[in-house]
């Protein structure tokens, strides 16, 4: 199934691509194919060759791999990548309209410049538009539903991309009705003119706040979301384990619902902390942890798969409220 994925992409593809080094864990393995999309035609390459392929494949959008740890065993089958022309960003007016690959915290950064409000919270999370509008992230009292107008997405089952209301979103807590074959071609914010100065204050207070509270190196941020009426790294702490070790994997000593990895180490062995913790949590405090942190190619977490076909429906089908 692969071989004929990659004989179809040609040299567009290429394979045993480091995976890990992309993530901000900066361990696990590689994946056993790379493509990386610069525009929506290189989607309608990609979409093709799957269609080629006739069956169920395995497919993963990396975005800036901030919320992902991928297992030393590696990802068996296509990671995605994006940039060229969906890094694009453009202000007008009180709205920005964002390239699925564009990092939050330049879009943060190059409207409160503008003198736009509403995007400062986005200076604090590593990811991607595209990856935004996946998880709904957010921060400090925001998030993407919350500023979100419009944005396109490529399905790379049909083959189609469609622009979608903020309506079709469907938010909730780290979560949307993006599925896995969406690919978000970009996003439109709406924002509020304001002051530049005060715009920039503000980010450089969340900046101050994420460096005093929260730890650096090599992690993905939150592990697990907060349950309701409570805070993930307060229930990890209240059982005793802040600074908890397995093998190259840490809890941070800074704040309990991160997880450090080592310079080095073992991806497995932040996946075995995970384990380790939940479990613990579950028998102490009777709650259950969801991790937010996405994890793939362990032998336990499905696969994202995508299964594309040729035929493609009319352009005026609506298909789950698209317009």
């Amino acid at each position: 199934m692969l071989d004929s994925l990659a004989a179809a992409l040609g040299d567009r593809v290429r394979t045993d691509e480091p995976l890990g080094a992309r993530t901000t864990y900066r361990v696990g393995g590689t994946a056993a194919l790379w493509f990386e999309a610069k525009n929506e035609a290189d989607l309608d390459t990609l979409h093709a060759a799957l269609a080629d392929v006739g069956q169920p494949v395995p497919v993963l959008a990396v975005g800036k791999g901030s919320n992902l740890l991928v297992a030393d065993a590696g990802f068996p089958g296509l990671a995605l990548g994006l940039g060229g022309e969906l890094e694009d960003l453009d202000v007008s007016g009180s709205s920005v309209r964002a390239g699925g690959a564009a990092g939050l915290p330049v879009v943060a950064r190059r409207t409160a410049a503008a003198g736009l409000r509403g995007m400062e919270w986005a200076v604090g999370v590593p990811g991607s538009v595209g990856g935004a509008l996946r998880m709904n992230a957010g921060g400090h009292g925001a998030d993407t539903a919350s500023v979100l107008r419009r944005y396109r997405l490529f399905d790379l089952a049909t083959g189609r991309s469609a622009e979608h209301p903020a309506e079709d979103f469907l938010p909730g807590y780290r979560r949307s009705s993006l599925t896995a074959s969406d690919v978000a071609l970009w996003a439109e914010f709406a924002l509020v003119a304001g002051d530049a100065g005060e715009a920039q204050a503000l980010i450089a207070d969340i900046v101050r706040w994420r460096r005093q509270n929260q730890p650096g190196g090599s992690n993905a941020g939150s592990v697990f979301t907060n349950p309701p009426g409570a805070a993930a790294g307060e229930l990890v702490e209240q059982c005793g384990l802040k600074g908890r070790r397995v093998g190259s994997a840490q809890v941070s000593p800074k704040h309990a619902n991160f997880i450090q990895a080592d310079a080095g180490g073992s991806a497995d062995d932040v996946r075995r902390l995970v384990d380790l913790v939940r479990d613990a949590v579950s028998r102490r405090c009777g709650v259950d942890l969801v991790p937010e942190l996405h994890m793939v190619g362990f032998a336990d977490t499905p696969l994202p798969t995508v299964k594309a076909h040729q035929d493609q429906p009319s352009p005026s089908t609506s298909t789950r409220g698209r317009v």
